[in-house]
């Protein structure tokens, strides 16, 4: 009797098909805790499993979605020529399903495609991946208008337009990187245009295209422009603790550098230093503290101009 405690004669209900789905379900679960953890090779390694049995299975949305995740995740180690890959064989599973070329998931894939070619610097794939993105899913907005009123859906419209904002965002990135100063303001516009109207002018992300594009001002020297917009975008984002608080506020403190106004850029560049070092924020307390450099630069060259001019 004590021996039947431990070991059962039953058998598991479960059919062998079901036991894999499981198994796969069970598999990607850990993964994804794996990746939240930061654990990235272990989230590799069980995803390599579940793609393993996903294809066994012959599980088609399985495989997109884990073909999906691997992919990401080598994007996030710095993986490109393997996430391009990966990306690839989600969207061919996809397309080969009969999922249209102008559906958001479809479109998702080809923007993260065209950030790796970017980042790859292959200029021409990266140029011609952004514009598919876009022109894209314009044409789906508009012929959403045409539609009849009730077979219009409201979620998909917001959707597509937030996919189109992500995708302007994502080529200003690029382009004011590649110094096309002109194309990304442009860009940038658009995107905070788009962001404004479907989510509102307090949202973070609102807040951080409207601090990225005065940044792409300034950089033009239409400092007029930049400052009301940046001002903005710190009044709105201490009002709403926004979680990228000590960029908008280095952000505005770069543009007063570059007006002379090196008292209030000093001050702001000091607070936004307090607060990305509270958030653990390397790169941003790297950019800060290169900033406040500057701003020492700045001051010592004004008193040797100032007393050269008084000699």
């Amino acid at each position: 009797m004590a021996f039947s405690l431990f070991s059962t004669t039953e058998e598991d209900p479960r059919d062998e098909a079901q036991k894999k789905e499981d198994d796969l379900i069970l598999l990607l679960k850990k993964a994804k805790l794996s990746m939240y953890r930061g654990q990235l090779h272990a989230a590799s390694g069980l995803l390599h499993q579940a793609v393993v049995l996903a294809h066994q299975t012959h599980n088609t949305t399985a495989i997109i979605y884990t073909y999906s995740l691997m992919a990401n995740l080598a994007y996030v180690m710095g993986q490109l020529d393997n996430a391009e890959k990966l990306f690839k064989a989600a969207m061919s599973f996809m397309l080969s399903e009969g999922t249209p070329q102008d559906d958001n998931g479809v479109i998702e894939i080809s923007l993260k495609l065209a950030t790796i070619y970017a980042g790859q610097n292959k200029v021409e794939l990266a140029e011609h991946g952004y514009r598919f993105c876009t022109e894209s899913l314009e044409a789906k907005l508009e012929k959403q208008k045409e539609l009849p009123a009730e077979e219009q859906s409201e979620e998909l419209r917001k959707e597509t337009r937030l996919l189109l904002g992500l995708c302007l965002d994502s080529r200003a990135r690029y382009r004011a990187s590649s110094s096309h100063l002109t194309q990304a303001t442009q860009d940038y516009q658009r995107a905070l245009l788009i962001c404004r109207e479907e989510q509102g002018e307090s949202h973070p992300q609102t807040l951080v295209l409207m601090s990225d594009l005065a940044t792409i001002l300034d950089l033009q020297g239409h400092h007029a422009e930049a400052l009301p917009l940046v001002q903005r975008a710190v009044e709105l984002g201490r009002a709403s603790d926004h979680p990228d608080q000590h960029v908008l506020l280095g952000n505005m403190a770069g543009i007063l550098l570059h007006q002379g106004e090196l008292e209030q850029s000093v001050g702001l560049y000091r607070e936004a230093l307090s607060l990305a070092q509270a958030a653990g924020d390397g790169e941003a307390v790297e950019q800060i503290q290169e900033g406040l450099r500057q701003v020492v630069k700045k001051k010592k060259e004004q008193r040797n101009e100032t007393e050269a001019a008084q000699q």
